[in-house]
C-alpha cells in the first residue's frame, strides 16, 4: 500500500527523469510506476491474440508543441501539462485482418463493410473507414469481450506517440523514409529527401517507439475520440477526451477527404486524388447518444500521402465522422475496468 505523498513524490520524480530525455531510465521508471499505482503491465486484455496491446504506463507530459518547433501550427498551442492513468493501445493501426474479423461479429449499432480498403493486404492497415466505422468497431469489441474498448483521446495518443520524448519525432528532432511512411519528396528541418511509396505499407515494418508502438507517424491518420477544438485554451489535464467542439468549420482533413477538392497543406494538393474518398450514407443518429454528434473529429499521425513535417508528434487536423479516405485507418486502446 503506497500513501498519497509517496506516489506523488514518485510521479514528480518521473517527471524529473522524462525532462533529462533519458528514454531508457524514463521507461523503467514509469514502469515502477505503474507497480505503485497496481496496474497490472503483464496483463493482457482479451482479444490481445488478434488485437496485439502495448501497456501505457501511468505518468505526466507536456501536450502540444513549443513556439520554436519548426512547422509548428498554431491549433498545437498551448503547451500544458496532462497527467494520465494506464492504459492499453494497440502496437499498430488496425490491419485489415483484424479489421474483417471483427466485421464478421454481431452488429451493435451499424455494419461494416468487411473490405473496406482501397490497398489489399491483410497486414496493412484498414482505410476508408470513418470515425463511425471506428466506434462501431470499438463496440463490437466490448460487447464480445467485457472490456472497455474504444478510440483514444487525443491527450492518450500523443502521450503514447511520444513515449517519454519532447522532439518532434519520437524518434528524435527529424524522420526519414527508413523509418516511416510519408512523402520522402518533402524534408523536415535538417533532414533528406526519401522515398514517396504511393501508398499504405504492412504495418511493424518500421521501427517501434520506447513503449512499444509502431506507425505512430505516417502510413494512416488515426482517428482520435476527441471533437475538434482550434487550440488547447480550456483543454481537460487529466487525458479524457474533450467532447462538444468549437468548431465545425472545414479543416485541412476534410478538404483532403473530399473527393476533388484542393488542400491548404504544402506538398499535397497535386495528388488529393489518390484518396479515393467518399462520404458514409450513414448519420450521425445511426450510433448511440453517447456519440450522437456530427462534430468534426480530431485525426493523429499524418499519412503516406503526407508531407514529415506532418507527422509529427504534435500536428492535428479534423474531419466529419463519416467521412471515409485511403489515408485514414486507426487504432483502439483499452481501459482499466473500473
Amino acid at each position: 500500500m503506497t500513501t498519497d505523498s509517496s506516489r506523488a513524490g514518485f510521479e514528480f520524480a518521473v517527471r524529473f527523469i522524462r525532462a533529462q530525455n533519458d528514454l531508457a531510465l524514463f521507461a523503467r521508471a514509469t514502469a515502477a510506476l505503474a507497480e505503485l499505482v497496481k496496474i497490472d503491465a503483464d496483463y493482457q486484455p482479451p482479444v490481445a491474440d488478434l488485437i496485439p496491446l502495448a501497456f501505457i504506463p501511468a505518468g505526466s507530459f507536456l501536450m502540444g508543441s513549443p513556439k520554436h518547433e519548426p512547422r509548428r501550427s498554431k491549433t498545437e498551442g498551448p503547451q500544458h501539462e496532462v497527467t494520465l492513468a494506464a492504459f492499453w493501445m494497440a502496437k499498430t493501426p488496425i490491419t485489415q485482418a483484424q479489421w474483417r474479423t471483427v466485421a464478421s461479429w454481431p452488429r451493435v449499432e451499424r455494419d461494416l463493410d468487411p473490405y473496406p480498403s482501397r490497398f489489399k493486404g491483410d497486414n496493412r492497415p484498414v482505410e476508408q473507414v470513418s470515425w463511425l466505422d471506428a466506434m462501431e468497431f470499438c463496440y463490437r469489441l466490448s460487447q464480445h469481450t467485457g472490456e472497455k474498448y474504444t478510440l483514444p483521446s487525443e491527450a492518450q495518443w500523443e502521450y503514447a506517440c511520444r513515449a517519454g520524448t519532447t522532439t518532434p519525432f519520437h524518434f528524435g528532432p527529424t524522420i526519414s523514409t527508413e523509418v516511416a511512411n510519408y512523402d520522402g519528396n518533402y524534408i523536415y528541418d535538417q533532414g533528406s529527401k526519401g522515398i514517396y511509396r504511393e501508398q499504405t505499407t504492412g504495418v511493424a515494418i518500421f521501427p517501434a517507439n520506447a513503449w512499444g508502438l509502431h506507425d505512430m507517424h505516417g502510413n494512416v491518420w488515426e482517428w482520435c475520440l476527441d471533437e475538434w477544438h482550434d487550440s488547447y485554451e480550456g483543454a481537460p489535464v487529466d487525458g479524457s477526451a474533450w467532447m462538444e467542439g468549437d468548431s465545425l468549420g472545414e479543416s485541412p482533413a476534410t478538404a483532403c477527404c473530399a473527393a476533388g477538392r484542393g488542400s491548404a497543406i504544402p506538398g499535397t494538393a497535386a495528388r488529393l486524388s489518390a484518396a479515393t474518398s467518399s462520404r458514409s450514407t450513414a448519420t450521425a443518429a445511426s450510433v448511440s447518444a453517447s456519440v450522437a454528434s456530427n462534430a468534426n473529429r480530431l485525426l493523429r499521425g499524418g499519412s503516406w500521402l503526407y508531407s514529415p513535417g506532418i507527422c509529427r508528434s504534435a500536428y492535428r487536423i479534423n474531419g466529419l465522422p463519416d467521412i471515409r479516405s485511403g489515408i485514414v485507418g486507426f487504432r483502439v486502446c483499452c481501459l482499466p475496468q473500473d
